[in-house]
């Protein structure tokens, strides 16, 4: 695949693109009687993998916190959103046919989140570790929601649908790049009291008389010279 196709399908897992079509979608099942429990579990899941993947960020970016022998130097946000996100909203939008199509959407939506965590790779932001431990993590957020209850039988309404592909259409095509990784480089900073973050040359090269001596040397000669 062309390098501008994985730069347009990487966008759709941007946190300030799919956080606003979930939350929408979490307002229409909370208004339902019998989704207000879906709803509230997957808010539930969805901050609590959006916070344990700030905190291996934060870990990283403030203290060095990560594994060299994996290249891994925190969880992939975009890998995680797109997983535990995509799949609710493709099982929402097909909650009104015919149930043969239910798990059809659920299994479409983890293919295009898959999807998005290679794009991650292929656009140099991300290992492969870091785009497996996201997906891993987002596709449990996602499955714990979708096992704790069932999105009613009901059409979405066709206002919330087409809302709903217009914004994440338009925001992919001319939003600016997500300053999310730049709000948790600042907050690794404020808590470690480091004045430069850890980056992931640090990682994989030891640095005479500092922390990064802690990290194992690898044979890595276009990084460590």
């Amino acid at each position: 695949m062309p390098y501008v196709f994985w730069t347009s399908v990487t966008r759709f897992g941007e946190a300030l693109i799919l956080l606003p079509a979930a939350m929408a979608l979490m307002l229409w099942l909370a208004l339902r009687l019998r989704a207000r429990r879906i709803a509230f579990a997957w808010s539930v899941a969805l901050c609590a993998a959006a916070a344990l993947t700030a905190a291996t960020k934060i870990a990283f970016i403030g203290w060095g916190v990560g594994i060299a022998s994996l290249n891994f130097t925190g969880v992939s946000g975009h890998a995680m959103f797109a997983a535990a996100v995509i799949p609710v909203l493709l099982r929402a939008a097909a909650s009104g046919m015919p149930e043969r199509w239910h798990r059809a959407s659920v299994i479409a939506g983890y293919a295009i989140a898959f999807v998005v965590a290679v794009s991650r790779v292929k656009v140099g932001a991300h290992s492969w570790s870091e785009v497996a431990a996201g997906f891993a993590l987002g596709a449990l957020a996602g499955a714990l929601t979708l096992r704790t209850g069932r999105v009613p039988m009901v059409d979405a309404p066709r206002l919330l649908l087409a809302g709903t592909a217009v914004w994440l259409a338009a925001m992919n095509i001319g939003a600016p790049p997500s300053p999310t990784h730049g709000w948790v480089t600042q907050i690794a900073l404020v808590l470690s009291g480091r004045a430069q973050p850890y980056t992931r040359d640090d990682l994989l090269c030891s640095r005479p008389g500092g922390a990064g001596n802690a990290f194992p040397k690898l044979s890595r000669p276009d990084v460590c010279g």
